[in-house]
């Protein structure tokens, strides 16, 4: 019989597309995937390590997939795994740990375990690289998982943010070559996949370390460029892109652009240039107004999101204030909050001035709440306009839901054959959950 295989992903898109890669080698190595709720004879957990949260989510996760099955082989990969390898193997139903370079290689060291059952299970094995060996690039992209795919086009950062674990657990920035990811993006059109989201560490630093150096083949512009000429993409998102990488180029063919949609997701982290530079972003605020006026010029029913963390060390109320009014004041669509959690080896969690955990939630629950004001302004603003909505494949509550190319989340009453179709609507009213919700009879075209 084939031996089952499942899989639970943490964090980010690039982890999706990751996982998506991943799971599709089992499958050509002749294992059948199934839920993770399902029992499995391998159960395959990708970490992240961003937050405190997500460390702390792998030990449930891990005591989930014994309860299913006892017998089965646990496997853990990804950023936490790379970052405090020992510390996942130490953990009780662990049986292999895998860091940057050796994940795309798990088939090898399961089939390994599999081979030799009668070795003690009382200590995870642990196969991590220095993360200075992590500077080859391996492409991945996500299909059947979900209504879009995420393709992933760049790994690795340069930046030296002071409170980011990344660049410790993926390396140096480094790209996918342009014909490797025109050659991704043409298999998922023909899996009837209408979007496509681009994702990476830092995607606007696409262009280096193609073929393991650091010369610029390609800029952003050039993938993008490319990218809008692939036939049988209905549509094209950029996921979060730094606000210093994203040029004016690049947000003027975007508002030309056959395939990609009018939604950017810009990192912003602080309102406060003090606390930028403390955090050693690569701008100030001022830039990041320019951008947002220069994408609300061209696209002016554009969606902007932004990432801010409160918290960080030495923010005091005078600088969290000056974020607040600061995102008040800008025609932006909705917030991404991450309260700052210290992390090991970053300099950020050696600083002075930390902030006491209570007024760390008190400025997060500040924020989300502006979110949700910002979000329905911009909703409001989208109310009287005919937008193309892509519907997910979930039943919830009695209904579907989908995006609009602009980011409008829209609902209407389930019906199965709008799945994965895109269809012309009038957005004529919210509803009670905050969401735009239309009857049948408005859809016009697909």
């Amino acid at each position: 019989m084939k031996k089952k295989v499942a899989f639970y992903t943490l964090g980010c898109k690039l982890n999706f597309s990751e996982t998506s890669t991943i799971a599709r080698n089992f499958s050509d190595e002749g294992f059948d995937r199934v839920d993770f709720s399902e029992k499995a004879d391998i159960y395959v957990i990708n970490t992240c390590s961003v937050t405190e949260n997500a460390d702390k989510r792998f030990k449930t996760i891990v005591k989930q997939a014994q309860k299913i099955n006892a017998e089965a082989f646990v496997a853990a990969v990804g950023c936490y795994a790379q970052l405090k390898p020992q510390e996942l193997a130490d953990v009780n139903g662990v049986d292999l740990v895998l860091g940057a370079t050796e994940k795309f290689n798990i088939t090898a060291f399961i089939n390994d375990l599999l081979s030799h059952p009668e070795r003690n299970r009382e200590a995870g094995q642990v196969h991590a690289c220095e993360i200075e060996e992590a500077d080859f690039y391996v492409g991945s992209y996500s299909i059947g998982d979900r209504t879009r795919a995420f393709l992933k086009v760049q790994d690795g950062c340069d930046y030296k943010c002071t409170y980011c674990t990344i660049p410790l657990a993926r390396g140096i920035s480094r790209s996918d070559t342009m014909e490797n990811v025109l050659n991704n993006a043409k298999e998922i059109s023909k899996q009837n996949i209408k979007e496509i989201v681009l994702t990476g560490v830092n995607i606007g630093d696409y262009g280096k370390g193609e073929f393991g150096n650091k010369k610029h083949e390609h800029t952003f512009l050039d993938l993008v460029t490319q990218l809008d000429q692939v036939e049988g993409i209905e549509r094209l998102r950029i996921s979060s892109i730094e606000p210093n990488l994203l040029k004016n180029e690049t947000i003027d063919l975007v508002s030309k652009s056959r395939a990609f949609v009018p939604h950017f997701h810009i990192p912003l982290q602080s309102g406060s240039n003090e606390i930028l530079k403390k955090m050693k972003r690569r701008y100030m605020r001022e830039l990041y107004v320019d951008r947002v006026s220069k994408i609300r010029e061209v696209m002016p029913h554009a969606c902007i999101g932004v990432d801010v963390i409160v918290g960080f060390p030495g923010e005091t109320d005078e600088h969290f204030l000056e974020t607040y009014n600061f995102l008040n004041d800008l025609d932006i669509s909705y917030l991404h909050v991450f309260t700052y959690s210290e992390r090991d080896n970053t300099e950020a969690a050696e600083m002075n001035g930390v902030v006491p955990n209570n007024i760390r939630s008190k400025r997060s629950k500040m924020l989300r709440g502006l979110s949700v004001k910002k979000r329905r302004a911009f909703y409001e603003s989208q109310i009287g306009t005919t937008r193309t909505v892509l519907f997910e494949s979930e039943n919830k509550e009695g209904y579907v839901h989908g995006f609009t190319e602009n980011y409008v989340k829209v609902k209407t009453p389930w019906n199965p054959k709008l799945i994965n179709t895109l269809h012309q609507v009038d957005l004529k009213k919210i509803d009670v959950d905050g969401l735009v919700r239309f009857e049948f009879a408005t859809v016009l075209s697909n």
